[in-house]
């Protein structure tokens, strides 16, 4: 059985540990709820976007604007990971990367052969994964999240809309979690250029009218769709971070407990049994002396 010192010591930083653990709890807590309330604004607006893009597709007849529907064959792949900066939130970050190694070994695995795969990382984590392992990756927006706003997410999306319509890439997938919430986060993978609208392809078209003109209007509309699409999936994976956190953090100080309980009752029968044998020791000495 371990001494007295050494117990006392592992139930104080065990203590220390848990107060620590308690307070970045509280701290994802109060992040999520902005973060809650950023992507439940975000989404009806983004929901309508899409839907209008889904009526519209049927209308584009511009060359250049056709290709944001119908790329050619997926050769050169753009995967954009999202991640988190900071860890401590439980599977979160190992989920989305062994969701990326799978799209590389199954969807991708001929383009990824061919050194046609490149990653995009949005977050530390994903970006210290891949570059400790090798592969071909884009580091420009790694910091995405010390400056999270709508600007910074559209300056991504401009880059990405850029590459794809200059046939740098074929096909751009994002893999992120979706935010369902503080308990459950839905690991999701979803091509995003070329558009895919299958989805709402049954429902009934809409009939526009368009003023000034149907391509001048179709070349502002696109692109602010696709980025508004890209940062909904940011800020429901900035969301899903801090609700993982605190789960996390939840369970971590609920076992810190359960660890404190063991340790005191450890200390309480080590400090028992010391007062015991000294007692023995006292007893036994009386015993000599009286004889």
């Amino acid at each position: 059985m371990a001494n007295l010192k050494e117990i006392r010591s592992r139930i104080s930083s065990t203590i220390s540990t848990q107060q620590i653990t308690k307070a970045m709890k509280l701290v994802s807590a109060t992040k999520l709820r902005r973060a809650t309330d950023g992507i439940v604004r975000m989404r009806p607006y983004a929901a309508k976007l899409k839907e209008v893009m889904a009526n519209l597709e049927d209308s584009v007849e511009d060359e250049t604007l056709s290709r944001y529907f119908s790329g050619t064959e997926a050769e050169k792949v753009l995967l954009v990971v999202i991640s988190s900066d900071r860890g401590l939130c439980g599977a979160f970050n190992t989920n989305v990367i062994r969701r990326t190694r799978s799209l590389i070994e199954g969807k991708y695995q001929t383009q990824y052969n061919a050194g046609n795969v490149t990653m995009l990382p949005v977050g530390k984590k994903a970006f210290e994964f891949f570059r400790r392992h090798k592969f071909q990756f884009q580091m420009d927006y790694i910091g995405l999240f010390g400056n999270l706003s709508s600007e910074s997410v559209f300056e991504l999306g401009d880059w990405i809309l850029k590459a794809y319509m200059s046939g740098k890439y074929d096909r751009v997938e994002l893999v992120f979690n979706q935010f369902k919430n503080a308990a459950t986060q839905i690991l999701t993978n979803e091509v995003f250029l070329p558009v895919e609208l299958s989805q709402s392809s049954n429902k009934k078209k809409k009939d526009y009218l368009f003023e000034p003109g149907k391509v001048a209007i179709l070349q502002e509309l696109i692109p602010r769709s696709l980025k508004t699409q890209l940062y909904r999936a940011i800020l429901d994976s900035h969301a899903s971070e801090h609700g993982a956190r605190m789960v996390a953090m939840d369970k971590a100080t609920d076992n810190a407990g359960e660890l404190l309980r063991s340790l005191r009752l450890a200390y309480n029968q080590a400090r028992q049994a010391a007062i015991t044998r000294e007692i023995s020791e006292i007893v036994g000495g009386a015993a000599a002396l009286q004889g």
